[in-house]
């Protein structure tokens, strides 16, 4: 008999990491309308089949200036909430949050104007957790010291 997996209750925000990237306590929005994750950008470029990126924007309070590097990444057509379809460049890394590792897949977006860098979509919600819109920040109350 297969065992039921149980889902963990998530809110509408939270604080979570992204290790590989080196940023920590980073707000996300939890958006179940959005099937891929998102993360906010900028020089986005792609020389000799490598990608390059900054993420957040210096006006941020964990920007780090730092360039990162991604051998391994494709491009996809995403449509916005606003209707525009445009393509994105996606990435795979790593996200902190409930206490445990993840995988996740990222869209590299242009976010500045939007009051969270980062989208939670389905993709990664599914089959992980439940969603109280009525709760916020649920992982970030249970890390661990």
């Amino acid at each position: 008999m297969k065992t039921p997996n149980i889902k963990t209750l998530i809110g509408r925000t939270d604080i979570v990491d992204f290790p590989k990237l080196e940023l920590f306590g980073i707000a996300i929005k939890v958006d179940s309308g959005a099937y891929t994750s998102s993360f906010h950008c900028h020089h986005i470029e792609v020389e000799n089949n490598i990608l390059k990126c900054q993420f957040l924007d210096p006006e941020h309070e964990k920007y780090h200036e730092k360039y990162f590097y991604f051998k391994e990444f494709i491009q996809k057509k995403v449509k916005s909430s606003n209707g525009i379809t445009e393509t994105r460049f996606i990435i795979t890394t790593e996200i902190f949050i409930f206490n445990e590792i993840h995988t996740i897949e990222l869209s590299l977006t242009e976010r500045g104007s939007m009051m969270y860098p980062v989208l939670l979509g389905r993709k990664f919600l599914s089959k992980k957790f439940i969603i109280d819109t009525a709760k916020k920040n649920l992982s970030f109350k249970k890390i661990k010291p």
